[in-house]
């Protein structure tokens, strides 16, 4: 197939350069090349150099197949089934090595909606690049004269920073509806403005989302919000209809409380910032939030049936946690860090007696302890609280028990009472 707007850019009038590859890309590159086979450093790697950005990820396609890939390297183990990849092991650094693919609609297994569920059909590089998403995902670095080969005008589109799918939006999304969450995404990252008619179709299609498994769109959710454009990303999945198709419940429940979506959207630019700051971030804090405000509503109804607070609180954790996992999949070792952070925002009232020493060797404190913290700046009523476990926390051995036994004689002086359910714990 012709390209009218393929390109080839020598090496001396362009930016990539080896020294922003990694050694583990480069020997890859070197030994496909060296075994006769045409080796191309491709789509993001080439697009983040070209962007001044120092990419995390280096993808590498070639003319040669799997199984000759694994011929030319003992550390390859071959995986995936609807598209088959090489990966090449350096102890924790993989570099995946995809082979030229071809449009070929005989050989392409689709779903009735369209969704492509099984493809490894081979081509060449020319018919590789059209098959790629977006057009600045299809510049290719050749190794062989280290010159890019820009088969969709990719260049031009980085030029006017816009994102741009490559053929008919409408058809590509249907063939995998997560192509739209990448729009949205990379549009963030890369600051880039999605291209009009790319834009236009999302909305329109967002209910694709359902057809895709709850476990890939967690993989996409920890793409989305781990990327430092967390914020970003969430205002464009709710400007394009996306969001009620990842969290509804997050999505319904930001609708109908303003404290709740503040609450959120603290917690994006706290994960942000973290991430700028490049501190460590676990996925389930953000989803512990996110949830938060669907577990009160959900306490508040069995409260109302005639449920203590603290039996209907615990009890509501499970179903909410999967509804959830129905359209973006939280894993096991997750939820139990999301439902360890809830529990602890009861447990850490208790600020007397022995409890409070557990309270601090606990392995979730210190997340339970920061969510505590966003909570007191949407509500005044726990800043009290959050200030006196901020204090304990900087405070000396003999400071701490000063305040222990401050605070036992302030809880020995309480007369206890019954009181009644509140569910804006």
């Amino acid at each position: 197939m012709t390209n009218p707007n393929q390109s080839i850019i020598p090496r001396d009038q362009h930016s990539v350069s080896r020294d922003f590859i990694s050694d583990n890309a480069l020997k890859v590159l070197y030994r496909l090349h060296k075994g006769g086979y045409q080796a191309f450093l491709v789509g993001g790697g080439v697009r983040d150099i070209l962007l001044g950005l120092r990419p995390k990820d280096f993808d590498i396609a070639t003319d040669a197949t799997p199984e000759q890939v694994k011929k030319l390297f003992r550390n390859c183990r071959i995986i995936g089934r609807r598209f088959r990849l090489a990966h090449i092991l350096y102890g924790r650094d993989i570099i995946e090595v995809a082979t030229f693919r071809a449009h070929c609609d005989d050989n392409i297994e689709q779903g009735a909606d369209g969704m492509i569920v099984r493809d490894n059909v081979y081509g060449t590089v020319e018919e590789d690049a059209i098959r790629r998403d977006f057009t600045v995902n299809a510049l290719y670095y050749n190794i062989a004269d280290f010159s890019i080969h820009d088969y969709c005008g990719g260049l031009a589109d980085l030029e006017k920073r816009q994102l741009k799918m490559i053929g008919d939006p409408v058809e590509r999304y249907r063939e995998d509806p997560v192509r739209m969450l990448r729009a949205v995404r990379l549009g963030c990252k890369l600051n880039l403005t999605i291209e009009q008619q790319t834009a236009k179709p999302i909305a329109e299609l967002a209910q694709l989302l359902e057809g895709v498994p709850a476990a890939r769109l967690w993989e996409e959710y920890k793409k989305m919000f781990l990327s430092g454009k967390g914020q970003r990303t969430f205002n464009q999945l709710k400007h394009f209809g996306l969001l009620p198709y990842l969290f509804p419940q997050t999505s319904k429940a930001m609708a109908e409380n303003d404290d709740f979506a503040e609450l959120v959207t603290i917690a994006l630019e706290n994960t942000d910032s973290r991430l700028r700051d490049d501190k460590t971030v676990n996925p389930a804090f953000l989803q512990a939030v996110m949830l938060w405000q669907p577990l009160l509503d959900k306490t508040e109804k069995l409260v109302a049936k005639g449920m203590g607070f603290n039996d209907a609180f615990y009890k509501s954790m499970n179903p909410v946690i999967n509804q959830q996992s129905q359209t973006v999949s939280v894993m096991r070792r997750y939820a139990g860090v999301i439902q360890d952070i809830w529990a602890l925002q009861i447990r850490l009232k208790t600020n007397y007696g022995k409890r409070v020493w557990s309270l601090l060797e606990h392995p979730r404190f210190r997340a339970a302890y920061d969510f505590l913290l966003l909570r007191a700046e949407i509500d005044p009523s726990h800043q009290r609280l959050a200030d006196w476990w901020t204090e304990f926390q900087e405070a000396s051995r003999e400071q701490r028990l000063k305040m222990l036994a401050k605070s036992k004689s302030k809880g020995s002086k309480r007369r206890p009472r019954k009181r009644k359910s509140r569910a804006n714990h």
